[in-house]
This record gives structure tokens, sequence and C-alpha cells, in this order.
């Protein structure tokens, strides 16, 4: 039995921050260039992490993705992997990674017990990929993606955010590359999240609009329906291809959403648009955390009304959506921070 918050959303999906660090600056997520970080006294060890989610998963926590900043610029993280597969209970244990790192890393990440991998690809274009990443890297990313294949990973997906104007001429060639080393793509509505202050209604790419545009040239898509709250719907065409769409921004799902987001320093947080959190550190931090940790974090899903994504869109429809200032001096309130 989940766990279940006032609109009657069960809590079953944690992402897991272990770093707030990044080793690019993609302009829909991090389009500062500086920012401040939060203190390294203030990050959680790997056995606190292991603490909290062995308390979430006593709440009804059955899946954890591990995120960032960057995760695997979390030093050691295969031995992170390691500890919390020792976690009884946790069903799947995955990774969002922007795939720069992920490479040499890919055999041990497994071994360890990663069970699936999520790597980012907005664009298949050198230069493109070095004005949204403002570093170089697409050659790593394209590599992060073979590896995953040769290793054996399982679900391998790509996630991609469309950005009007900018990768949305690349939605069929990213659908192909996809296929070529057999990973799930997924396109993702650019969303009004954390500092993302270049961000507007007019950028977004609807999810109507891909699905249309792959079915010109590939031939009807069949929805696949399934008894999940995961954001993605799922098509899959006559040759066996399947892609996802994440309509986040125009079709908010906030009424099935069942994730909720801890960042490295213990700060969780309800919602992705969020802007306050409940301070978990102190917690996970004394001699014997369990009880208070697990009843802090019942008190607090019981507690949980956000429809975050909804309330922004009807606001942007409106012509009521307040523009967002650069956050620099609240880490919390950045998407880096809190993890995707």
């Amino acid at each position: 039995m989940h766990l279940a918050d006032r609109l009657g959303r069960p809590l079953a999906d944690l992402r897991l921050s272990v770093t707030d660090r990044c080793n690019l600056r993609c302009s829909y997520c991090m389009p500062e260039e500086e920012y401040r970080w939060l203190p390294r006294a203030d990050i959680l060890r790997f056995e606190e992490l292991v603490v909290l989610v062995q308390a979430f998963v006593e709440c009804g926590v059955e899946d954890v993705r591990l995120t960032g900043g960057e995760p695997l610029l979390r030093k050691d993280l295969p031995r992170l992997v390691g500890m919390l597969r020792g976690v009884r209970g946790l069903r799947e244990l995955s990774m969002t990674t922007n795939g720069i790192l992920y490479a040499p890393l890919a055999r041990e990440l497994k071994d360890a017990g990663l069970d699936r991998v999520t790597i980012s690809l907005d664009t298949l274009d050198p230069a493109r990929f070095r004005a949204l990443a403002r570093r170089d890297g697409l050659d790593e990313v394209l590599a992060a993606l073979s590896a995953a294949r040769a290793v054996g990973m399982r679900g391998t997906k790509i996630d991609t955010v469309l950005v009007r104007g900018v990768n949305d001429a690349e939605i069929l060639p990213l659908f192909e590359h996809a296929r070529s080393v057999e990973a799930e793509i997924r396109y993702i509505e650019y969303m009004d999240v954390g500092g993302a202050t270049q961000w507007s209604l007019d950028k977004v790419v609807p999810a109507t609009e891909v699905l249309a545009i792959i079915e010109a040239a590939h031939g009807p898509a069949k929805r696949i329906e399934l008894e999940s709250s995961a954001p993605a719907r799922r098509f899959l065409l006559a040759d066996g291809s399947v892609f996802g769409l994440v309509a986040s921004t125009t079709q908010p799902f906030c009424s099935t959403c069942d994730r909720s987001r801890v960042t490295a320093d213990g700060m969780w947080f309800h919602c992705l648009y969020a802007t306050r959190g409940t301070n978990l550190r102190e917690l996970a931090r004394r001699d014997a955390p369990g009880p208070a940790l697990v009843e802090a974090i019942r008190h607090g899903w019981r507690a949980r009304d956000d429809r975050g994504a909804k309330l922004r869109f009807e606001a942007a429809q409106r012509g009521t959506l307040a523009v967002r200032e650069v956050l620099r001096d609240n880490p919390h309130l950045e998407m880096h921070t809190r993890g995707g």
C-alpha cells in the first residue's frame, strides 16, 4: 500500500541528486555561466544517501533515479550504486546523465547494479551541441550510447528537449539515431522550471506536433497503454520502433505525479516547481535516523497538494506568468540542483 497525498497520488518514485555540479551549461537548464553552489559540508555522504533511500522505500518508493547536476561528477559513483542495491524493497535503480563521463564507467556501473540509464541528447550537430551546451562533448555522448549497448544495458532511453527554432528540425534524425543504438527516444517539451530565464511559450514544441512529424514519416503510431504514472506517453510504430512524448508543458501530468526529489544536501521537494522544501539532512545525520526520518516523509507526503506544472501553464496561457529572475543566489530553486 503506497502512501497517498491529498490528491490521492502515491509516493512511488524518488529522484535523488548526488551533486549540484554539472560539466555542461545547457541553455534550457543552466542559462547563466556562474552559479552559487551548495556548501560542500552540506553534501550528504554515501551512507547518508543510503539512509534516505531506505526511509523512502519504507514509505512506498520502489524506483530511485540518480540525478544531478551531472551525477557522474560525484566521485566513486559505482560504489554508491552498489550500496543502494543493498536496500531491500528497491525495485529499480536508474540514472540520468548527460553522457560525457559515462562510457569509461558503463561496465562498472552495470556490474554494481545499475538497472537502466537515460542519456541526454538534444542534437547530432557538433556546432549546435556547442551552442546549446556551451561546451563540446557530442562525441562523448554518442560514445555513451554505444557503450550502454555494448555492456548490455537494457531499457536505455534518450532524453531530447526540443526548443523551437533551435533543434526542432532534428526530430527525425534523432529518432533514426536512437533506433540505430537500440535506445528509446523521449521528446520533452521545453519547461519553465528553475532558472530557465530564456523560456517562453512560443519556444515550446508541442508533443502533438512531434507525433504528427513522426507519423508523416513512418506511418500511424499506436499508443501503448500501460498502468503507469511515468511522464512519457509511449507509442509503437508498425516496424516495432517505440518512442515517447513528454508533454510536460502543454499537457501537465500533475494529477498522476508520484515522484519527488531530494537534493544532494538533503532538501526534499514534492514538486519540480516547488519553491520550498523540507530539510531531511539533519535527520539523516542522526545516529539513529530511521523512525524520525520515516515519519517526516510520511507527514510531508500526506500534506502534499502540489500541481506546479499545471498552474504555471495556465498562467502562461492567461499571460499572467511571472518572469523568472536569475536564481544564482538560491541554488535550491535551480533545475540542476534538484534534478530532472
